[in-house]
């Protein structure tokens, strides 16, 4: 004999359980309904001795799934079943889920079922506002990348177009250093375009990773300016690691400056085996790039105002925060640009 106490306080921990539970006789009758079960769904304790379960609420919960989950379980078939049931809810249109668990009872025939029974329709409800929202964001980010890259082909058109009128101009024109210049502005526009190609080939990340960004500089500097292609070799050092593409368009520019200049003036024609040496090296937010070959050094010039190239790549380090040196011997010729200062480690050309 299970005393009135052992009762009350069974019922006491039931009741202290945050969870809608209701307990059922192998008929589905309720035996018991716990305190947030009745707050839950409107449910009278009085009725709990006598209420089969599919009666309730007007016979809303008499529905075909329902019977199955309980039917199994009841049937020893599954101890535990957890299944979300859509369905016309007690308040409006909303989601029931229905966990229930076998309970055997030696002093007892059949089994005693513990169901669960949670309104979760505002939990779906937010689920769908949440899949909305990522939907909706997704939309944008296709709708971004299909406006990017429309860009990205309509600069490269504008470019390409530039660079031809530019030889147009050329060809037009009777002073030869007028079409000199218009040679300079020419390949100036085309390393534009190929640093807008390298950047558009890494599907608009925003970090690049700079080894492979030289490399693939250099690799098409070098065999759309190197007439005889064993004269003169480019070679990329560079520790891994990314930067900005902020940062990267920068890099770019000046490297292919400077490899233009070294490609263009420091090897004379009966020169050969010229090399041209690109390192570029970082200790956290520290970097260093170079860019030295093993050519004739800058000639003794009277002092003249700064070319374009040279205005071009100290505007360009200004934007960086770096600062630029220039060293030039009979051995070649090495422009550094260094953000902070540090020993580097990298080789010269030699």
């Amino acid at each position: 004999m299970v005393s009135s106490g052992a009762v009350s306080l069974a019922q006491a921990v039931f009741d202290s359980i945050p969870d809608p539970l209701v307990v059922l006789d192998p008929q589905f009758r309720i035996i018991a309904a716990s305190r947030a079960f009745r707050s839950a769904f409107g449910f009278d304790a009085a009725q709990s001795s006598s209420t089969n379960l599919f009666e309730l609420f007007g016979g809303k919960w008499n529905f075909p799934e329902l019977r199955q989950l309980l039917s199994s379980v009841a049937a020893g078939e599954t101890e535990v079943v957890h299944k979300a049931i859509e369905h016309q809810g007690l308040k409006d249109n909303g989601t029931t889920c229905f966990s229930a668990k076998r309970i055997a009872r030696p002093d007892e025939p059949g089994a005693t079922i513990l169901l669960t029974v949670t309104d979760i329709s505002e939990r779906r409800s937010l689920e769908r506002d949440r899949q909305a929202l990522l939907d909706h964001a997704e939309e944008l980010l296709r709708q971004q990348s299909i406006m990017l890259r429309e860009m990205e082909h309509r600069v490269a058109n504008s470019l390409q177009i530039i660079a031809s009128i530019l030889l147009l101009k050329a060809k037009a024109v009777s002073s030869e250093e007028t079409r000199q210049e218009l040679h300079d502005a020419h390949k100036r526009v085309m390393s534009i375009a190929e640093v807008q190609k390298h950047l558009h080939s890494t599907g608009g990340l925003d970090q690049i990773e700079v080894s492979a960004y030289l490399e693939t500089l250099c690799s098409g500097l070098a065999s759309s300016m190197v007439r005889d292609q064993g004269s003169i070799a480019v070679k990329v050092i560079a520790e891994g690691g990314a930067v900005p593409s902020s940062e990267a368009v920068s890099l770019g520019l000046i490297v292919t400056e400077l490899v233009i200049n070294a490609i263009k003036h420091a090897f004379p024609e009966d020169r050969d085996n010229g090399m041209i040496l690109v390192t570029y090296e970082r200790n956290e937010a520290d970097w260093k790039l170079v860019v030295s070959d093993n050519g004739v050094g800058k000639p003794d010039l009277p002092e003249q105002s700064p070319g374009l190239g040279i205005t071009i790549i100290g505007a360009l380090a200004k934007q960086l925060g770096a600062e630029v040196e220039v060293s030039s011997t009979d051995a070649g010729l090495s422009v550094s640009l260094t953000h902070a200062t540090f020993t580097s480690r990298m080789p010269r050309a030699s």
